[in-house]
């Protein structure tokens, strides 16, 4: 951002001076500004002296033979010498030190002083009317030798904003006009242009004809007009745009109009003595035009224009390429006395500068509020939505659809320190076809039959999951000491429940087992009956027939990794841990759970990557085991193995249950015995602490706040740069993407972080930036209209 100061010559004129001297100083982009008040005396000597220095100028050229682009008449000057002109030059800088050292601007120059930077990039404009004015070389006041980074600009003494209408493209679109080349060589400035194809949209006329000129300025979106060839100003700035043609910038007056309303900025014409071509521009109101003050010789006009192209098409603002460009002709003073003198830029100030990136938008202060306002308020609308649980259900599917996704991507092995033995239609029917009194789907007698193959395989927990009330059928006094003596065997009870199904006070364990080998069964479903929790401890209401206070799928796993030399015990924080794993708790606001009843110890549920979930671990069915068709290998395999015995009967059971894959293509709606969700949750605690296979975890509130911040902001973001639709569409597909592929990542690595509230986030703050500043270019739109009326 480069200060702009604005120094307002107003009427006066160098033979009576210059009583109403203005300075504004301020930001080029801010209309705020600063102003001081002055005066100059009259300098009746400069403007002599200047006549003199543009004699003995065009004897120089005259006498060196440069090819300059202006058509040459003869002068009187026949006799001089380079150290006169040098001399000339060095008394024309002296007097117009004296001049704007003077008592009267004095002050302005200390106040302006103390204000500017000397490392700051300053655009200091002259604004007057007065054609020799424009003329002087300004940047010789030796005020500027201590702002190095400052360039001269003129104005208009009253400048008028064009309403305009921005054709915007990917290019930025230049029309170059190669006038009549007569005894010049303007073929370098078509190359330099020419290395900018892959930069720009250039349209070249080699010495168009008047019509064919006019046809060009009539299509809309030119930005930048180029002209090089022959040109001159007297009363009115002239173009020789052809070797029989030469016109007024008058007779293109419509076409330049309209030019300059679908877009035109600036206009560069790298030929001679151009102010007058400027001032017919003025009349238009083009924000910039660049010219040169004097005639210009062909090597001085084609190394401006390199460096300047070159300065500019890298990024540099406009005032900066301009200025390096001049100073650059420094070099070749030797020869080409006074360069540096001729270039100049006339501005409208009215106008930000010209970038290169001519569509490229700029954070302004009150962008910036606006987007972090909206973001702001965005984000803290979300959070409380979701804190009272309405996001609950769409981020629980999210949440589903990563646990599917990853299931294809990511391929783990079954659990092989489980064996489930299953017990079907077809295991109850043997049962009844063997004449087995039969109470439960299990009768007594398979169980004894059961349990003593079992152990002879030496298994080191087993878990019944099925029900069992009541007392054992005395014919089988050995599975009664079973039930209270073998301490490798639990059981599994129903804890009371305030719903209406019939077992409201809940189902007792066997009779006769003691309490350290009870645990209960019970999950924690949500909506649609599908289980993502783990419950791993609870406290029983009193009026239940199930006391115990520890989970099955726990009781199960302590019991295996005791041997293991794991233990457990509660951290300082409430927390249990096993071994060095910590199961950290849910609470009733945890990621996607918001409001969500948190009672006893719940963890989430991280769900092996398995094609199916029944996949768990080995299956045999009970009638093999009870038959002796358990595979050898198997058998060598089950010793120190957890055996879960269950029902998968979809008849002779209410333990069916969903989990998050149940709504998958493959798995539509299905639900699963709750043997193997059992065996999910066993296997999850088994490998966090033997395999270090992580838990799920997720980021507190105020993280998960920033985190929806983040791309409520980029949201907000892209809404302000991008203003076409379809690349709006585009960007909004992108950081969509971008947003679902990180979360998903994250998943992978067992973190679960909010993916539907910041999707939200984004296109809701998106929507309330394009509506406002829609709303704030109507309302500019409406102003300027109103101005210009």
């Amino acid at each position: 951002m480069s200060k702009l100061v604005v120094l307002n010559l107003g009427k006066g004129d160098l033979y009576k001076g210059f009583p109403d001297v203005t300075v504004q100083l301020g930001l080029t982009n801010d209309h705020r500004a600063m102003e001081f008040r002055g005066s100059l005396p009259a300098a009746p000597e400069i403007p002599q002296l200047y006549r003199n220095w543009q004699i003995l100028y065009s004897a120089l050229y005259r006498y060196y033979g440069w090819s300059v682009r202006l058509e040459i008449e003869e002068t009187d000057v026949t006799n001089f010498s380079e150290v006169e002109f040098n001399d000339l030059c060095e008394e024309l800088s002296f007097r117009i030190n004296i001049w704007l050292n003077s008592g009267q601007f004095r002050k302005i120059e200390q106040k302006l002083r103390t204000q500017l930077n000397p490392n700051e990039e300053i655009c200091f404009m002259i604004a007057t009317s007065d054609k020799l004015l424009r003329r002087l070389p300004w940047h010789l006041w030796n005020f500027f030798e201590d702002y190095p980074n400052a360039e001269i600009a003129l104005s208009p003494l009253e400048p008028q904003r064009q309403n305009k209408i921005y054709i915007k493209e990917k290019k930025l679109r230049i029309l170059a006009i190669f006038g009549n080349s007569k005894g010049i060589d303007i073929s370098q400035d078509k190359r330099f242009l020419e290395k900018l194809s892959n930069q720009a949209k250039i349209k070249f006329l080699l010495e168009p004809q008047r019509k064919e000129l006019s046809n060009e300025l009539w299509e809309k979106g030119w930005n930048i007009l180029f002209f090089a060839g022959h040109s001159y100003s007297q009363e009115k700035g002239v173009l020789q745009i052809n070797q029989t043609t030469t016109i007024t910038l008058d007779r293109l007056k419509h076409g330049l109009t309209k030019a300059i309303e679908s877009g035109l900025r600036l206009a560069i014409f790298n030929s001679c003595d151009g102010l007058g071509l400027a001032e017919a521009l003025e009349d238009l109101h083009i924000p910039q035009v660049i010219v040169m003050r004097e005639p210009v010789p062909d090597l001085v006009a084609q190394e401006f224009l390199k460096h300047f192209l070159t300065e500019f098409s890298s990024g540099q603002s406009l005032y900066s390429a301009l200025h390096k460009a001049r100073k650059r002709l420094e070099g070749i003073e030797d020869e080409y006395p006074c360069a540096t003198w001729l270039p100049v830029i006339c501005q409208n100030p009215l106008e930000a500068p010209m970038t290169w990136q001519l569509h490229r938008k700029i954070l302004t202060t009150k962008s910036v509020l606006t987007i972090l306002l909206a973001s702001f308020l965005v984000t803290s609308l979300i959070m409380g939505v979701r804190y009272w649980g309405y996001l609950q259900t769409s981020e629980l599917k999210a949440f589903d659809h990563f646990m599917q996704l990853r299931s294809h991507l990511v391929t783990e092995k079954p659990d092989e320190r489980i064996l489930i033995i299953t017990i079907d239609e077809a295991d109850i029917q043997y049962q009844i076809n063997k004449g087995m009194q039969m109470r439960w789907s299990l009768s007594d007698q398979a169980l004894a039959q059961l349990l003593d193959k079992l152990s002879k395989y030496q298994p080191r927990t087993i878990g019944l999951d099925i029900y069992r009330d009541g007392t054992v059928d005395p014919k089988y006094p050995n599975l009664a000491t079973r039930f209270s003596q073998d301490n490798r065997l639990f059981f599994v009870c129903k804890v009371a429940t305030t719903d209406n199904d019939g077992d409201s006070d809940g189902i007792p364990s066997p009779d006769g087992v003691p309490k350290e080998r009870l645990s209960f069964s019970d999950f924690v479903a949500d909506d649609e009956v599908i289980a993502r929790r783990q419950l791993l401890y609870l406290t029983p209401p009193p009026k239940s027939l199930c006391t115990t206070e520890y989970a099955f799928s726990l009781q199960l796993a302590l019991h295996y990794l005791n041997k293991e030399g794991k233990t457990s015990n509660v951290t300082k924080e409430g927390y249990l841990q096993i071994g060095n794993v910590v199961f950290k708790q849910l609470n009733e606001h945890t990621s996607g759970y918001q409001k969500v009843d948190a009672s006893g110890y719940q963890i989430l549920l991280n769900y092996r990557s398995l094609s199916s979930v029944e996949k768990i671990a080995e299956q045999i069915s009970l009638r093999d085991v009870l038959d002796e068709k358990i595979p050898l290998e198997s058998i060598q395999s089950l010793k120190d193995r957890v055996i879960l015995i269950g029902l998968s009967a979809p008849t002779n059971t209410n333990d069916y249950w969903k989990t998050p894959f149940s709504s998958s293509a493959k798995q539509k709606q299905k639900q699963i015995p709750g043997v193997f969700v059992q065996a999910q949750m066993l296997s999850q605690i088994l490998s966090a602490v033997l395999d270090r296979r992580p838990l799920l975890w997720w980021w507190s509130g105020w993280i998960e706040t920033v985190w929806i911040w983040i791309w409520s902001l980029l949201g907000g973001i892209i809404a302000w740069y991008y203003s076409k639709p379809l690349h709006l569409g585009l960007a909004v597909i992108a950081i969509l993407l971008t947003l679902f592929g990180l979360c998903f990542g994250i998943f992978i690595l067992a973190g679960w972080v909010p993916l539907i509230p910041p999707v939200l986030a984004v296109l809701t703050t998106q929507v309330i930036v394009i509506s406002w500043f829609r709303r704030s270019h109507l309302d500019k739109r409406r102003k300027l209209n109103f101005n210009h009326d």
